[in-house]
């Protein structure tokens, strides 16, 4: 068992080119044997169904000159001479009196048949819908033509064999003769027998030639298909083996490698496939980097502020004031929501957090999150507005979508502009609910809006102190609507700020023509983009 499973594993491991060079090998080695069996045992059955098809042909022939009684004697000549035939024509109405004849096939050279021989034919052709073929044994000789009824076998003759539809005699003899008898009517009434014969040669000398023929075509056959195989296992194996070399590369995190091997379609596919892979690794490492340092900053900072007040408070009579341990409790806030993002994203890309789904008014909820931002405390300003003219009914998980909504409306207030201004509007299109977060800040280039929902990935590259947030928030934002199955999307230009947008099923509509306003004048910053 164990070598068994040795050998497996050793046939999985085989190279490419070694198995496609078997392969080809294989395929050469079935035609050879192919072209050997058809030549030892197909050849002569073969002859003598081509036989047989060019004298039924060359009949048709003749027939149909007969019926029309045009050229007759030069048709049966054309024909005999090329095709080395006998062909003998009888008046069927008067004791079977030859009309035509025309001797090319020389074993039957100047043959007479008498009439008990003619009319053993015609009768057989008569039993046999007008047409009989039929194989024979030739013994003629010179002198003996009118013997030649001793040895071609009636039709119901008990010594006769019947073989690949042909009638043979058991009598042996090197020279065969198929004999094709057929009854033609002809237009004024009258009834005519056409009997062709053609002889079949023995095949053993051509036999013995095609056998050596074949032989060396064999070896010459073999020669090329090796030279073949090798050639094209290799053409073939060799864009993979490349592709494999570029891809254990990769594999070292090594990203100026190419996949540019060329060959064949399927290759090329994969190439282009694995350069964009490469891309993305690379691009993802690159912000993993970026995340470690961001995170690294965002972490010292409170982390530093927590421990110099603390040792203030400690060391200094005075200092345990509420201002100082306000100031701890908001850089641990800080500290926590980055803890928490952290783990939310992780918990969304792997699949652990499900969307609890119940029916709940989502305008309702948003007038809820509104509210808290009324209540913190004022400080710089910010100018946040809530739209809507009817109050909506989702299916959703409303501590999820309300994620959604504090991390859109954040990240608006840390990139609103001068004026300060947010702009959420609720609105219901085809049975769709429709959310937009708009602010009129710096706006996003065309080519990074993709890039956006990314986790890690921040378009103000440059980390400020006044812009909390380590890139995470979209991607939150991402992975709950994708978890609701849900359409959103941006729309941004430079300098004319930015509109978030998602969408969700409506559960039920109720229009009060209401217009739903929050502005508090100071909004507290804790977001992220």
């Amino acid at each position: 068992m164990k070598l068994f499973e040795l050998r497996k594993k050793m046939s999985n491991k085989t190279p490419l080119n070694f198995k496609l060079l078997r392969y080809f090998l294989l395929f050469g080695l079935i035609i050879v044997i192919v072209m050997w069996g058809f030549n030892t045992f197909f050849l002569d059955t073969f002859y003598t169904y081509t036989k047989s098809t060019q004298v039924e042909k060359n009949a048709k022939i003749i027939s149909k000159s007969l019926a029309d009684n045009k050229n007759v004697q030069g048709t049966i000549e054309n024909i005999a001479s090329y095709n080395a035939l006998s062909v003998y024509v009888y008046d069927s109405t008067s004791l079977f009196s030859l009309k035509y004849s025309c001797d090319y096939d020389s074993p039957v050279m100047a043959l007479d048949l008498a009439y008990h021989e003619v009319y053993s034919y015609y009768k057989s052709a008569k039993d046999n819908d007008g047409e009989y073929l039929c194989i024979t044994n030739n013994i003629l000789n010179s002198t003996a033509h009118s013997d030649f009824n001793k040895i071609i076998e009636k039709s119901n003759a008990t010594n006769d064999t019947l073989q690949n539809g042909y009638r043979y005699s058991k009598r042996t003899s090197k020279v065969k003769n198929m004999i094709y008898s057929k009854i033609i009517e002809l237009k004024d009434g009258s009834e005519c027998f056409l009997i062709v014969t053609s002889s079949i040669t023995p095949l053993n000398n051509t036999v013995e030639i095609f056998k050596n023929q074949i032989f060396l075509i064999s070896i010459v056959f073999v020669l090329l298909a090796v030279i073949f195989s090798i050639f094209a296992s290799n053409r073939i194996a060799t864009p993979i083996s490349q592709t494999n070399n570029s891809a254990k590369e990769l594999a070292k995190k090594n990203y100026e490698v190419e996949f540019n091997a060329k060959g064949y379609l399927e290759v090329e596919e994969l190439n282009d496939t694995l350069n964009y892979a490469k891309r993305k690794l690379e691009a993802t490492e690159k912000l993993q980097r970026e995340l470690i340092a961001n995170i690294s900053h965002d972490l010292r900072t409170p982390l530093t502020m927590i421990t110099g007040y603390g040792e203030v408070m400690r060391d200094l009579p005075g200092e345990n004031t509420p201002e100082n341990i306000q100031i701890i409790i908001d850089e641990a806030t800080r500290l926590s929501s980055l803890v928490n993002d952290l783990l939310d994203l992780s918990k969304l890309q792997s699949g652990a957090i499900q969307p609890e789904k119940n029916r709940y008014c989502l305008t309702d909820s948003i007038e809820g999150i509104f509210g808290r931002y009324v209540k913190l405390k004022e400080q710089d300003g910010y100018n946040i507005s809530f739209n809507s003219s009817e109050r909506v009914y989702v299916v959703a998980d409303e501590l999820k979508i309300s994620q959604v909504i504090y991390n859109l409306v954040n990240n608006a207030i840390n990139h609103c502009g001068e004026d300060k201004t947010v702009i959420v509007t609720q609105r219901v299109d085809n049975g769709k609910v429709i959310v937009e977060v708009t602010d009129h800040g710096e706006g996003i280039p065309a080519d990074k809006l993709e890039l956006i929902w990314d986790r890690y990935y921040k378009v103000d590259k440059q980390h400020k102190r006044g812009v909390i947030g380590t890139g995470l928030g979209l991607s939150i934002v991402k992975g709950i609507l994708d978890a609701h199955n849900a359409h959103y999307g941006v729309r941004s230009a430079p300098d004319k700020g930015s509109t978030f947008w998602f969408e969700l099923e409506a559960a039920a509509v109720k229009k009060d023509r209401k217009l739903f306003n929050t502005q508090p004048n100071n909004i507290h910053k804790f977001s992220e983009k």
